[in-house]
């Protein structure tokens, strides 16, 4: 059977979250079905959003979620003297600065239909403001299939 290299691309909505780190991974996946056909590739999910992030990172222990929320808003707390951008509130500012430290792609391996992660690792959401919304990310597959 011959493969074709193959490129598809599609936007995928996540479902609202509050404030905090998320796992999507299954979000994602399910959303994007084509994995499925993909024999070897990569697929990059773009998050289309200044105030939320992506990143990989523990997907068992929700505890590790917990400490990256608390470490974060130790580290870029709102109402932050120097802040001049606060006029959408005192989570703006910082959720910027959240994002772009972690932030707003990934890319990872596809292997016989799989998302090739490690045993422990996962896709976080950041959702770095208070009511964020429903967020949108635009999904690249390239691979042979």
């Amino acid at each position: 059977m011959e493969l074709k290299t193959n490129w598809l691309q599609k936007e995928i909505i996540l479902t609202p979250r509050p404030r905090g780190f998320h796992l999507v991974t299954d979000e994602l996946v399910n959303q994007f079905e084509e994995i499925k056909r993909v024999t070897v590739g990569q697929v990059q999910f773009f998050l289309q959003h200044t105030s939320a992030s992506l990143t990989i990172n523990e997907n068992a222990d929700p505890t590790v979620r917990g400490d990256f929320e608390r470490y974060f808003n130790q580290s870029v707390p709102e109402n932050a003297p120097f802040f001049e951008h606060t006029y959408e509130g005192p989570d703006d500012m910082p959720a910027h600065l959240k994002a772009s430290l972690l932030g707003c792609s990934v890319v990872l391996p596809v292997t016989r239909g799989k998302l090739n992660l490690g045993t422990w690792q996962g896709i976080y959401l950041g959702e770095h403001r208070n009511h964020g919304g429903s967020r949108r990310v635009l999904a690249t597959l390239h691979g042979q299939w």
